[in-house]
């Protein structure tokens, strides 16, 4: 990412200092024309990314970067990219979904509606996967699914319901590792090298962009569930995301957190009740 002028001419820490400044100097300026602020998040992901993308662009520094990003608004929606995490499939973690079936789902299934927060939904695969979970047990009609992302190309995606063939055979032993009812098969068409998701389960499912960072509570929910997005913060910007959760959450709402994630050493600890461990998932208490 540095020329070679530079290596040559100034120690490894400084050229190191040099980047660290115009990396901060990237994101004040991400944040103050663009409204995106990607200032609290982890670094060495944040260093990753940039690097990734001063390469992609064929720039020899994270200023000529700088430059490219407040210049082309194209250059900025990559960037974007960059930074958002695209890692899904189909009932990902297929233990977490079973463990939400067979012991969150018996405790709402009786309320009169369901609101459910699904946050960081990325192209939606796991949006798709909550559907049908409803679906099988009966409440997916009085369900609503409020499926968000910072990523407005990769929500546009997630609307479509339109996924490669060739991730059906993970995703069915998946559903069935979840718990699944039925054949999978039955949920969607398949058409050449794609597979199409029936409409119904698009129905209760509202997609919208919403930026964790800088965007406030939108509703109050029964249920959050927000996996692997907090570890690429850092740990004040996972308090704030904490915090906006815990504002959004009912009382005795469920939370639903990520393999390498949980509530421990956050201001909220006390405010959850661990309701299954091993899956990361709480509920509220106060």
């Amino acid at each position: 990412m540095t020329s070679e002028f530079t290596i040559h001419n100034h120690n490894k820490a400084e050229v190191e200092e040099v980047e660290k400044i115009e990396i901060d100097l990237l994101l004040e300026a991400v944040f103050r024309y663009y409204g995106y602020d990607f200032r609290n998040y982890a670094t060495p992901f944040i260093q990753r990314r940039i690097c990734h993308r001063v390469n992609k662009e064929n720039l020899t520094s994270v200023s000529a970067l700088q430059e490219k990003v407040l210049r082309d608004p194209v250059v900025m929606e990559s960037l974007i990219s960059d930074f958002s995490i695209n890692v899904t499939e189909m009932f990902r973690d297929p233990e977490f979904f079973k463990s939400f079936r067979t012991k969150v789902i018996p405790l709402v299934k009786d309320y009169p509606d369901i609101r459910i927060w699904h946050v960081g939904c990325s192209s939606g695969e796991e949006v798709y996967s909550m559907a049908i979970l409803l679906h099988e047990e009966g409440i997916y009609e009085k369900t609503r699914i409020f499926a968000t992302d910072i990523n407005a190309s990769i929500l546009d995606k997630a609307k479509k319901g339109t996924f490669p063939l060739d991730g059906m055979q993970r995703y069915t032993k998946n559903y069935f590792e979840a718990g699944g009812k039925r054949a999978f098969s039955e949920y969607y068409k398949a058409v050449d090298d794609k597979v199409f998701f029936h409409p119904f389960l698009q129905k209760n499912v509202v997609f919208a962009q919403h930026n964790l960072v800088t965007d406030h509570s939108f509703n109050e929910f029964d249920i959050i569930i927000c996996r692997n997005v907090l570890i690429y913060f850092n740990k004040c910007l996972q308090n704030d995301v904490h915090k906006l959760f815990y504002d959004s959450l009912s009382l005795s709402g469920f939370l639903g957190l990520g393999k390498r994630e949980g509530i421990k050493f956050t201001s909220y600890e006390n405010c959850y009740g661990e309701f299954d461990a091993s899956e990361k998932l709480y509920r509220k208490i106060k």
